[in-house]
Formats: structure tokens, C-alpha cells, sequence
């Protein structure tokens, strides 16, 4: 995520944008090179783990990424899947078609795995680093041209939006929207109207939710915590730097890109999927 972040968080930000530049020397990785994971997602199938980057979107399956997929080398700052059409927004790459969006793509969208890419709106005025989807379908996002929410509920075609607070990821559950900001992890109960301050929450930097709607994250301790029942927040394991991106993806299956490459996390430990290149 390379938005703006606040600032009790701003040592997050440094420390990603160091471990993301980093070119150590080291020998060429039998995939392709990956710069700046943003995101990670379930495939519309549900077979294959995506990995949304600054030069496209690649495929993880069989311990080895292939991509960009399509050949689309836009930089994917924002990523989710919903209803089996997969959206992305960003910035163009140097072979991305101008229909798409310059300098901001808005909203796209491919419906066949990334072969092909179609606008959708705010074309060229709007680019989205926090984008997810609600398991009703309905899109929620944050865009660098205001900290305002926007909630699409007709695949993007159209956005409502709402004051909500300087978020640095956010979560929808089937009952409530929750926020990642500065003062800690908020929730609303009424599709982003009002936020409350959850107490007793680690101060968390990115989210997402078990199929069971328990919260899981990355906190500003490098630590990984899973919400429980009547325990508070379990530590289920660690990052090793910074997490740039942090998901979970069919099967509740934790996923995270930090210094390591792309991780998961199980109860038997860390399981690098692709080492960084």
C-alpha cells in the first residue's frame, strides 16, 4: 500500500518502501522478478493465489509465479476479486492501452483471469490503494484524491461516498466494516456512516477476515494476530521486515509478502511460496 499513512504509523511506511527498493545481490530466481507486492488474492476460481504488483498481476500455483498475466504491466496498487470478476486500479505501464486510464486508471475490470482489461469509471482521476470487496459483492475503497470512502454496489459503475477515518486497509464482513487507521482498528455497523474505536485491539497496519468472520492482522510489532473468542488476540506468526501485502485467500489460507517472498502461514509455521527476487 504506498498511501499516505498516519503518522504513528509512518515508521511502518519507511521500513516498506526500504524493503521493497532493496536490490540485494543474490542469485536470479528460477520466476519472474516481482517489484512491490501490493496485494494478494484468490483467483476467480479459487485454484491459483494472485499477486497484484507494480508491474502487473502474476500467478502463483505450483511454487512458481508466471506473469504479468496478459502481458499487462500496470502497476495494481489496488486489487480484489468479487462475484468472479477480478478489479484493479492504479497507474498505467508503459505498454498499458491509454483507454484504460492515465495518469490514474480508476476503476477496470477483467472478467476472463487478467487476459483482457476494461475501464469502468473515474477513468484517469482516481487511483484506489486501499480496494476491497464485501462478501455481497459491493466494493469499498479509498483513493488518493481525498480520505473520503466510496462504496460501489453496482461492480463499480457508480460510488456513494461517506467521511470515514484516514484508513490504511479495510475489511468487509457479512455484519461490519472495519478500518486499519492511526488510532486503531474501527468498525461500522452501518455500511461506513459512523466508525467506533474498538478497544483492546493490537494497533494493526493490515487486515482481513477468517470465513468465519474473525479478524486477523499485521501489527505495528511485526507481529501477526488472529481474534479469538474469548482470548483476545492470538499471535499465529511473524513477519520477517515488513508485510507489504497480507491476506487471506480460499481456504483460509494467510498469505504475506515481506523480506522472505511470498509467505504462508501455518500452524506448523512459516512456508516460503516464492522466494524474493
Amino acid at each position: 500500500m504506498r498511501h499516505p499513512i498516519p503518522a504513528a504509523l509512518a515508521i511502518v511506511a519507511v521500513t516498506m518502501s526500504t524493503a521493497a527498493c532493496a536490490s540485494p545481490a543474490q542469485p536470479q530466481p528460477s520466476h519472474p522478478a516481482i517489484e512491490h507486492v501490493h496485494g494478494i488474492e484468490s483467483s476467480p476460481s479459487g485454484d491459483d493465489i494472485l499477486v497484484a504488483t507494480h508491474r502487473g498481476l502474476y500467478r502463483l500455483a505450483d511454487g512458481r509465479l508466471d506473469g504479468p498475466i496478459g502481458g499487462h504491466d500496470f502497476d495494481a496498487m489496488g486489487f480484489t476479486v468479487a462475484d468472479g470478476t477480478m478489479f484493479a486500479s492504479g497507474h498505467p505501464g508503459p505498454s498499458t492501452p491509454p483507454e484504460l486510464g492515465a495518469p490514474d486508471l480508476g476503476i477496470i475490470r477483467s472478467d476472463d483471469g487478467g487476459g483482457s482489461w476494461a475501464p469502468v469509471s473515474l477513468s484517469g482521476e482516481a487511483d484506489f490503494h486501499v480496494l476491497t470487496a464485501g462478501p455481497d459483492g459491493a466494493l469499498v475503497g479509498i483513493a488518493t484524491r481525498a480520505p473520503e470512502l466510496l462504496t460501489s454496489r453496482d461492480a463499480g459503475l457508480s460510488w456513494a461516498s461517506t467521511e470515514a477515518p484516514p484508513a490504511v486497509d479495510l475489511v468487509a464482513t457479512e455484519q461490519r466494516l472495519f478500518a486499519a487507521t492511526e488510532q486503531g482498528l474501527q468498525s461500522s455497523a452501518d455500511g461506513g456512516q459512523t466508525f467506533t474505536l474498538l478497544d483492546g485491539v493490537p494497533l494493526l497496519y493490515s487486515i482481513d477476515a477468517l470465513s468465519s468472520g474473525a479478524l486477523v492482522g499485521v501489527d505495528t510489532d511485526g507481529e501477526v494476530r488472529q481474534e479469538t473468542a474469548g482470548d483476545g488476540w492470538k499471535r499465529v506468526g511473524s513477519v520477517v521486515g515488513v508485510a507489504s501485502a497480507f491476506s487471506v485467500v480460499a481456504g483460509d489460507r494467510l498469505l504475506l509478502a515481506d523480506d522472505r517472498g511470498i509467505v504462508e502461514l501455518t500452524e506448523d509455521g512459516a512456508v516460503v511460496l516464492a522466494p524474493a527476487g
